[in-house]
């Protein structure tokens, strides 16, 4: 037989085609042996990141259910009232949320929804001669005059919160009246007992906001 014939001139091209199979098998492990590098490496960072951002995750996901803001002037008035920081934090929660600008149906207005009748009453009482309810747009004066009004109902009933929360949210008229029946009928006014549902309500609303804001922002407010 020749050395020419078909059988002895196919081998160089099957060995050249197994070479060249050899070096695309060779290549497709290299790419896929890269692709595995490179989707560890990515992991690797997905997880670095979740680790580097979830501090700042939960702290968005924490001001969307519980805001918090101004606490500068929550702690400066809270000292200058001898207040707790946390009751005054949970009022401005219940009344607008930290969303300044607001103004209620009664006409109450900014972060603490002051009305304008218990602003000139706080201004006259205070001093706050310069007092025009515009102020009430600064959350500074808001807060200052919420945290005034909060503090004298307090007194006004003997450091009960209850009442004096009551109080912030129906007017303190009405909860003196619901003191003198509850008393006429030989029994004490309870958080459980205050006629209004919606008042019932804003007080147990308060009193957890409270508890809530001394848990989530004890350094913000100044409570270490």
């Amino acid at each position: 037989m020749s050395a020419r014939t078909p059988t002895a001139a196919a081998r160089p091209r099957r060995a050249a085609a197994r070479r060249s199979s050899g070096v695309r098998r060779r290549r497709r492990t290299a790419v896929r042996r890269r692709r595995l590098a490179l989707g560890a490496l990515l992991v690797l960072a997905a997880g670095a990141a979740l680790v580097f951002l979830q501090p700042f995750a939960d702290k968005a996901v924490r001001e969307l259910a519980l805001p918090l803001r101004h606490d500068d002037v929550i702690r400066q008035q809270a000292a200058d009232k001898n207040l707790d920081p946390a009751l005054i934090a949970a009022v401005i929660y219940a009344e607008s949320h930290f969303r300044n600008g607001q103004t209620s149906s009664a006409g109450a207005l900014g972060l603490m929804q002051v009305t304008p009748a218990t602003a000139r009453d706080i201004a006259r009482r205070s001093g706050g001669t310069t007092f025009v309810i515009g102020d009430l747009a600064d959350p500074q004066v808001n807060i200052s005059y919420g945290a005034y009004h909060l503090r004298y109902l307090l007194d006004h009933y003997g450091g009960n919160e209850a009442f004096a929360i009551a109080a912030y949210n129906a007017g303190e008229g009405n909860v003196d009246r619901w003191i003198a029946a509850a008393r006429a009928e030989g029994r004490d006014l309870s958080p459980e007992t205050i006629p209004f549902p919606e008042t019932r309500h804003y007080v147990d609303r308060v009193l957890a906001a409270r508890q809530q804001y001394r848990d989530s922002y004890a350094a913000e407010l100044g409570l270490d």
